[in-house]
């Protein structure tokens, strides 16, 4: 690539992509997806942030694409920037608390959901297993 400005050849601009995680509480429980897309596994609802979209829509459009649950977001919770916490590439994930009412339903990208209560979560991928302890160390705490 060239400078624009210039015409030095230097690297192309990388920059991690950001997205959005709900934990969803319903019922006393926590709804969780299983992925359709790889990497394969059950996963916190949630994707990429689209362009002019702000974290909380991106929030609330990915728990309604996956899970068919119209959110409450209720606060958020931490920034995730782990570089290994994707295995596809860098991501910086945005945690975001929600509440919901009804039955979830795989879709979009959920080939499943499924409420789940504490201890008896199935494996977790990327890095939603550290997610889920620091949402129920930080319930614990407050």
């Amino acid at each position: 690539m060239k400078c624009p400005k210039c015409g030095t050849e230097c690297q192309a601009p990388r920059n991690p992509f950001v997205t959005v995680d709900v934990i969803i509480e319903i019922d006393g429980g926590i709804v969780l997806i299983e992925r359709n897309n790889p990497p394969y596994g059950w996963a916190l609802p949630g994707g990429f942030v689209d362009y002019g979209e702000t974290l909380e829509e991106a929030a609330k459009r990915e728990a309604l694409e996956e899970t068919g649950l119209d959110v409450r977001l209720i606060k958020q919770m931490h920034t995730y920037s782990d570089p290994e916490r994707d295995p596809r590439h860098h991501t910086v994930t945005t945690v975001f608390i929600a509440r919901a009412q009804g039955t979830p339903q795989g879709n979009d990208d959920a080939k499943q959901a499924k409420i789940f209560y504490q201890g008896k979560f199935p494996e977790l991928i990327f890095d939603h297993e550290k997610i889920l302890n620091d949402y129920f160390s930080q319930h614990r705490s407050s």
